[in-house]
């Protein structure tokens, strides 16, 4: 399966759709996508629906890229984590920091409205 991480509009921010493995080839497309919406603190769901494996890398970019956008008033939610995924974020306590959402309307709904 091809990598491929594309953004489009959302309700409240910008949806970036991943696809594909999550590993260190495929990370640095994630990081730089989320590296433009930290600009302007922007509300951004990523989400994870169409990824079965994710590894430290990708772990990382989403840790750093929601450090970022909450540095700058900004807010990142992670939906459609599948169990094998969501294992990795359960081992390492980062879903203890980093909310996650079963669906992008749910972590929409959850994303605060205005900085």
């Amino acid at each position: 399966m091809e990598f491929s991480a594309t953004s489009r509009q959302g309700r409240v921010g910008t949806v970036i759709e991943v696809v594909g493995d999550l590993d260190m080839s495929t990370t640095p497309q994630l990081r730089d996508r989320l590296h433009e919406l930290t600009e302007g603190g922007a509300r951004v769901v990523v989400d994870l629906t169409g990824v079965g494996f994710m590894d430290s890398s990708g772990l990382g970019a989403l840790v750093v890229g929601y450090k970022s956008l909450r540095e700058r008033d900004g807010w990142l939610g992670l939906a459609g984590v599948r169990p094998s995924v969501r294992r990795v974020f359960s081992v390492t306590s980062v879903d203890r920091v980093i909310p996650l959402f079963d669906t992008v309307p749910e972590a929409e709904d959850a994303s605060p409205l205005v900085p």
